[in-house]
């Protein structure tokens, strides 16, 4: 793997960056053709759920799945899986039928191919990547992946406005089909388990090695305080992550072009944030990286809250993007270096279980309550709770450094 780990990451990284490009510019359609037909933060919350609780079922499996079997295959079908739903998709609206309730439906079939694909594409990483350059390589991931969802908008913007809905969900299925042609051309070691004498843990089925996964997860200190984190921080962040455009075309207008404004200067925010975590390489304390970001995240959400100029709200988008590739390297590499590998698809599996399970009960509650209220006040409100949420997940910098020392079998 040291001489050609370079060559696997490029074919790896391209086939992933053009699967999320095209999901991306399906999700911008979605939300805009909702936003723009019918202006309800409820069917908003419709679409969000519909798009997040398959993942919660088929993440109770996936992450054993990607732990037993080929985790290159399991990326190619969930690929061909959300392509082929796509295209039902694109071929009925193009025949001049329109379909809310269809979109729901689609989306909960994505949701699947999602829930599938995640814990593989986060196990696959350390059977491509050296472990000492994950952090370089997280960093360079998160810059391309920014470029593409700086350009998703755009594209999505330029075809919903001159070709329409169905002609811009074809961009998801033409991405799909060449990021599974990308991918069919990499060649990954097969993972073995290390097998104990008198382990009989390869023969157990997959509800005890479900149970295996939560045991694992539960009885390791950093990971479960961790994924408690997540599950306060992603309910928090529902509103800014799903409201917003809401929130603009009631504010500041319905113009498609604000939409996309929106997403490309969040984007490029995080495009700069990649550039200088790649550029750093390596962070001494992630949990203090964790913190940092927490801290702000929530004050850019209050700052969007109290925002009357378009332009200041574009500003605040961009700074606050910036922070998410230094939250996501620095949780994704506290996972890889603190979890066996043997254990990486369920304990990815249970972290997108809760992803996927807090943010659509957050649109449960900040979904009607947008048709009440104001989605700005919600967003001072989400802001003030994930800063007092930062001392939480700032203590673990202590709990850390005394399980790594007491510990040796902590990291591998």
């Amino acid at each position: 793997m040291q001489d050609n780990w370079k060559t696997k990451a490029t074919i790896f990284l391209s086939s992933q960056i053009l699967s999320l490009f095209g999901s991306s510019v399906v999700s911008y359609a979605v939300v805009w053709y909702i936003t723009l037909k019918t202006g309800s933060a409820s069917l908003m919350t419709v679409s969000i759920l519909a798009s997040f609780l398959p993942q919660i079922v088929i993440s109770l499996f996936a992450g054993v799945w990607a732990d037993r079997y080929n985790r290159k295959l399991l990326i190619i079908s969930s690929d061909l899986l959300t392509g082929v739903s796509t295209l039902v998709l694109a071929i009925y609206f193009l025949m001049g039928h329109e379909s809310i309730t269809l979109i729901f439906i689609i989306s909960a079939i994505r949701s699947v191919g999602s829930g599938i694909q995640t814990p593989a594409v986060g196990a696959i990483l350390p059977q491509i990547v050296p472990m000492e350059k994950i952090t370089r390589i997280n960093g360079i991931n998160s810059a391309l992946t920014s470029v593409m969802m700086l350009l998703s908008p755009a594209v999505a913007g330029i075809f919903f406005a001159t070709l329409g809905f169905g002609y811009t969900l074809l961009l998801d299925v033409v991405t799909a089909a060449l990021a599974v042609g990308i991918l069919s051309f990499l060649k990954v070691r097969t993972y073995h388990r290390k097998v104990k004498e008198g382990d009989e843990s390869l023969k157990v089925g997959t509800i005890s090695e479900l149970k295996a996964g939560l045991s694992y997860t539960r009885n390791n200190k950093l990971i479960s305080r961790i994924l408690i984190f997540y599950a306060i921080f992603f309910f928090m962040v529902s509103p800014a992550a799903f409201l917003t455009p809401i929130m603009i075309a009631r504010s500041f207008g319905t113009e498609v072009w604000r939409l996309t404004a929106n997403e490309m200067f969040w984007t490029a925010g995080a495009i700069f944030g990649g550039i200088i975590v790649a550029w750093l390489g390596e962070f001494s304390n992630k949990i203090r990286i964790l913190a940092i970001s927490t801290i702000s995240f929530g004050i850019t959400f209050i700052l969007l809250g109290l925002s009357t100029n378009f332009i200041f709200y574009l500003c605040v988008m961009f700074a606050s993007g910036i922070f998410l590739p230094f939250f996501s390297t620095a949780e994704t590499v506290l996972i890889l270096e603190n979890v066996e590998e043997h254990m990486l698809g369920r304990v990815y599996s249970i972290v997108q279980i809760i992803i996927s399970a807090v943010m659509p009960l957050g649109m449960l509650l900040f979904g009607p309550l947008g048709d009440v209220i104001s989605i700005e006040n919600i967003l001072i409100g989400t802001g003030l709770c994930i800063l007092l949420l930062t001392p939480f997940i700032w203590r673990t910098k202590v709990e850390v450094v005394a399980q790594v020392t007491s510990d040796s079998t902590v990291l591998k």
